[in-house]
């Protein structure tokens, strides 16, 4: 048995881990088209704020690729796919025979079409080449704009701002955080941030990025222009299907799969930021960590099912805390319950539907995150949740 993984990111290495527990002794090989072995995406943000190094975000270096006995080819892409052939073709113009395949190519920022957003100076972050060109080419700069206010938006600006940078973040939304907070929760901690040095641009939508050659600012639709040498546009991520294009399986918010991670076409299975699973693109690392888990114990010959994850973020905005998880009502359109505290910047919030908990966000206090989470899952009823709402104080 062959086994051929295209993608290198947290849903391939994970079933290359899983198969080789279930299968001792077949081939697996790992195409990546990147320079690196598996790194934590989610520490790129510590590598561009100077708190970790390259080794300090590499999970798997190249003695345990050898110990799994894992042959690891990078700076390679995956050109094309045979399935009659059962072969890939890669840039090198290597042909290569699978008898299982995973596609786990993940995403790649999405680029809004603004006029000189090819100029030097701009930015996208997804890869640890994307980091290291943003950390070097932000020694000398002072002013530094993201276009995006969501959660790597502030991820890579608060990054930035720990390096000393001043920050403008530009969001399309009326709202920092669109998808992780509601209007009252966005401006709490918009307050708090902005205490911190942060400069807001909401309901703002970018026309064109000015300068020559070089960045130097961004213009917006109503007139306003913002100084900045740097721009890091950070507008979401888009499935990287590309060879499953080629070969007939057709799209919509991802690759389709079934619960055991299988496409339409036999034996090849896809994982990770680029499926789409029971109608959802989820596109967070906990749901591509297990996804590449069950695509793995499938391939092996075992038996696991992928039934979803719970959408959820916990994250550390300039030192602040916070957990949005599952629905979070930003239309008030079911039953909740709030406390906040303005000064402190906290902002706490249960959602309820049909009796049971189905959301939270908890800003600025995320103490009792793992309680809240496990309700959540557990879809438990309100009335058997007095203690933990005592706890937030919610009651």
């Amino acid at each position: 048995m062959k086994y051929v993984i295209i993608g290198n990111g947290v849903a391939g290495t994970t079933a290359a881990l899983h198969i080789r527990k279930l299968d001792s002794s077949s081939e697996i090989w790992i195409i990546s088209e990147e320079t690196y072995p598996f790194y934590s995406r989610i520490r790129l943000i510590d590598f561009i704020a100077d708190e970790a190094s390259e080794k300090d975000i590499t999970i798997f270096k190249d003695e345990w690729y050898e110990k799994n006995r894992i042959t690891l080819i990078l700076n390679t892409h995956a050109t094309g796919i045979d399935p009659a052939s059962k072969t890939i073709t890669l840039s090198s113009s290597q042909k290569i025979s699978y008898d299982k395949l995973l596609i786990a190519t993940g995403s790649s920022p999405f680029i809004p079409s603004i006029k000189g957003s090819n100029k030097k100076g701009v930015f996208t972050l997804r890869t640890l080449s994307d980091a290291k060109r943003i950390k070097d080419y932000s020694t000398n700069i002072y002013d530094v704009i993201v276009l995006g206010g969501g959660v790597l938006g502030m991820e890579v600006g608060n990054a930035l701002r720990k390096t000393g940078k001043i920050v403008s973040i530009v969001e399309f939304a009326p709202r920092l955080l669109p998808r992780q907070m509601d209007a009252e929760g966005s401006e709490i901690l918009k307050k708090k941030l902005q205490d911190m040095g942060f400069k807001f641009f909401l309901d703002a939508k970018a026309k064109e990025i000015t300068g020559e050659d070089m960045a130097e600012g961004l213009l917006l639709e109503d007139g306003r222009h913002i100084k900045g040498n740097m721009i890091v546009i950070s507008a979401g991520i888009r499935p990287d299907a590309s060879l499953l294009h080629d070969i007939g399986i057709k799209t919509a918010n991802g690759v389709p799969v079934n619960d055991r991670m299988e496409t339409e076409i036999p034996d090849i299975y896809a994982a990770g930021d680029l499926i789409e699973h029971r109608g959802i693109f989820y596109g967070i690392w906990q749901a591509a960590e297990k996804q590449g888990e069950v695509a793995g114990i499938d391939m092996a010959g075992g038996s696991a099912a992928y039934t979803g994850t719970l959408p959820s973020n916990i994250l550390k905005v300039a030192d602040i805390d916070l957990l949005s998880a599952g629905e979070i009502d930003v239309d008030c359109k079911l039953e909740f319950v709030v406390t906040k505290d303005e000064t402190n910047g906290i902002y706490k919030k249960l959602v309820f539907q049909d009796g049971c908990i189905v959301g939270c966000i908890l800003c600025g206090d995320t103490k009792a995150k793992k309680q809240v989470l496990n309700a959540i899952q557990e879809k438990k009823n309100k009335s058997e949740l007095d203690s933990l709402m005592n706890e937030l104080s919610l009651k």
